[in-house]
């Protein structure tokens, strides 16, 4: 038997046992980081593999009759019918039978926007490439259905984030197998500008020799700025190095390190552009980047310089681009992206006779069709199952190895927003918690990003009718005002693994469990990862140990002999299997807080004698 006093003295505190008020049912969202696997078609969930799982109350009412709210059981039920999937554009072989292997798959291309509203209505999951545009209406009409949407590539300004996040819907793209047939394309093109490739090809085929006028401009000793140092940004600018180019970059969040190692210097945007004689735009569509190449940007360039855009088209100001052209400032442009596509046929941009373009070919190689095609259905699919993609637009993105290592972690922070929350008064007038986590690792060495979204769902849905998971769950909490502030301190303990203990408390509530209340009043909660299973190992001021699986009942009783035997007998005549029991006390014989996990269970009358033990002062039965 474990026992513990570790944490400081409690104020004695005169109750008697009570149970917390009953919750709404809590919901379930497949959606990234450990969720209730409804479309799981093997996996049996337990604490262990990380999965979520509802939070369920017992209330004794004023006529001693118990009541119990939660939700569906953690087990796969094989009578559930498959994920229905929906592809809106062309997607590669591979992927579309990757997906057919988990769910329904329906492949329903040139969809009208009432046509997309209508079926998403119906489905699970969405995948588009850039030419639908999955808007906020999209969401609404989807009416909660649908739980990710899977972008077949890179750039995601065809989708209303702020509304998937909003409705909990996970955004996923394939940011990896296009990043070289991306780059090839824009080596390519530049290639093609500075010799006039695409312009002398049309004159020979209409029976035209002019050598003299299609004379190019070479590459090397040529310097080429990078805008935008991502993954394609750098895998354009390793190229441009091997043809002799000098390459600089401008990319405000760029670690400068990687750049180095390239060989790249990153510059100031200004000192980019008016440097350059080849400016490469791989930059994303954002409000800050819409048209900012326009007449003051080109104003500010090298006469004559030449300009490749394989991003997106809305980074370029078009009407602008065309005046540079005019005037000479620009001296040739290479596009595959438009702010419209297709462009109408009458554009003048398209048809300036110094301007090189392509239909949106960038990821248009048959290996990365095909490689997007799997990366974006494995996504989706895993998105279903409930794990968290690296690929992961509107969610915590974490590094696949650091995910790994806060897995067990992540299921901890869950629980414990889930047990603080049940120890409220009411529930409803929780509205700032306080989060500390213990640390041997540096400030920086610790991302909590994914720990406190874990505990912002935990707290918020049990006393919500909210539809919450890790997508929304910040928006949600800032909607209804619940103020999170974490705290980090360094502990010495082992930097091995990412945290030693994490702490969480409700301030300025009551608590309908005593014993939960801190020396200053609030509740406060505390568990760590041991063996790879969370533990809580801290109640107010008490010290337990005991393992955060199945259901657990807390007591706060007189610290005297016989206690625990009295309990297990009678859980044991109920044939309740106790796995975990631990006492926790700050004065010898006087108060302690008893933690029992038990595998099943109890039921009514059980429960209803456990309080009904003299010592027993207060106890509540919560349902992990």
């Amino acid at each position: 038997m474990a026992f513990s006093s570790s944490c400081s003295s409690v104020k004695a505190v005169n109750s008697r046992w009570t149970f917390p008020s009953p919750s709404p049912s809590s919901r379930f969202a497949v959606i990234p980081a450990f969720l209730h696997r409804r479309y799981a078609t093997s996996v049996k969930l337990t604490a262990t593999s990380a999965a979520l799982k509802t939070v369920e109350q017992t209330t004794l009412t004023e006529n001693n009759k118990f009541s119990t709210v939660g939700s569906d059981s953690d087990e796969y039920n094989p009578t559930l019918p498959k994920p229905r999937i929906l592809v809106a554009e062309k997607l590669g072989e591979a992927g579309v039978n990757l997906l057919r292997e988990f769910g329904d798959v329906d492949c329903s291309y040139d969809l009208s926007p009432e046509d997309l509203k209508k079926k998403v209505a119906e489905s699970d999951a969405l995948i588009v490439r850039s030419g639908t545009k999955v808007t906020r209406e999209v969401f609404e009409a989807a009416k909660g259905r649908l739980k990710v949407v899977g972008r077949a590539g890179v750039g995601i300004d065809n989708v209303d984030l702020q509304a998937a996040t909003e409705h909990g819907c996970l955004v996923v793209n394939a940011p990896t197998a296009n990043t070289v047939a991306a780059a090839e394309h824009g080596i390519a093109l530049l290639a093609s500008m500075a010799r006039n490739v695409a312009q002398a090809d049309a004159s020979i085929k209409a029976g035209k020799w002019e050598r003299s006028k299609y004379v190019g401009v070479s590459l090397v000793g040529k310097t080429l700025a990078v805008m935008g140092f991502g993954k394609v940004g750098t895998e354009v600018a390793r190229r441009a190095k091997g043809l002799g180019m000098n390459v600089i970059s401008h990319d405000p969040y760029a670690p400068a390190d990687r750049a180095r190692a390239l060989g790249v210097d990153l510059v100031s945007f200004d000192q980019a552009i008016s440097t350059a004689d080849f400016v490469s735009l791989h930059m994303p569509l954002t409000p800050a980047t819409k048209k900012v190449f326009n007449d003051e940007t080109f104003s500010k360039m090298k006469k004559g310089v030449r300009l490749i855009n394989v991003a997106r088209g809305g980074v370029i100001d078009e009407d602008a681009l065309v005046r540079a052209l005019d005037a000479g400032i620009v001296a040739q442009a290479a596009l595959d992206v438009f702010c419209e596509e297709p462009p109408s046929k009458d554009s003048k941009l398209i048809q300036h006779e110094n301007v090189t373009v392509t239909p949106h070919l960038g990821a248009s190689t048959k290996e990365a069709q095909e490689g997007v095609a799997i990366e974006i259905a494995e996504a989706v699919v895993g998105a279903l199952r409930g794990e968290l993609s690296a690929t992961a637009v509107n969610a915590p993105m974490v590094d696949p190895e650091v995910l790994s290592e806060l897995t067990p972690y992540i299921v901890l922070a869950e629980k414990l927003g889930r047990l603080a929350v049940q120890l409220a008064s009411g529930g409803k007038g929780v509205q700032s918690i306080r989060v500390v986590y213990r640390s041997a690792r540096n400030r920086d060495d610790l991302d909590t990003r994914l720990l406190r979204a874990m505990i912002t769902k935990g707290i918020i849905e049990p006393i919500s009718d909210s539809y919450v998971n890790l997508v929304n769950a910040d928006f949600i909490a800032k909607q209804k005002g619940l103020r999170i502030s974490e705290e980090r301190m360094v502990v010495d303990s082992s930097p091995e693994y990412p945290v030693d203990s994490i702490q969480v408390q409700i301030l300025n509530v009551e608590s309908n469990f005593a014993g939960a209340l801190s020396d200053s009043g609030d509740i406060s909660i505390e568990g760590k990862v041991k063996y790879g299973v969370p533990h809580l190992t801290c109640v107010g001021s008490f010290g337990v140990d005991v393992s955060l699986e199945g259901n657990l009942i807390l007591c706060r009783q007189v610290d005297q002999p016989g206690m625990i035997g009295q309990v297990g007998h009678i859980l044991g005549e109920q044939n309740v299997n106790v796995n975990f029991m631990s006492v926790g006390r700050t004065v010898l014989r006087k108060q302690a807080i008893m933690a029992i996990g038990v595998d099943e269970e109890p039921d009514n009358k059980t429960l209803e004698r456990i309080g009904g033990v003299s010592a027993i002062e207060e106890f509540v039965f919560l349902k992990l």
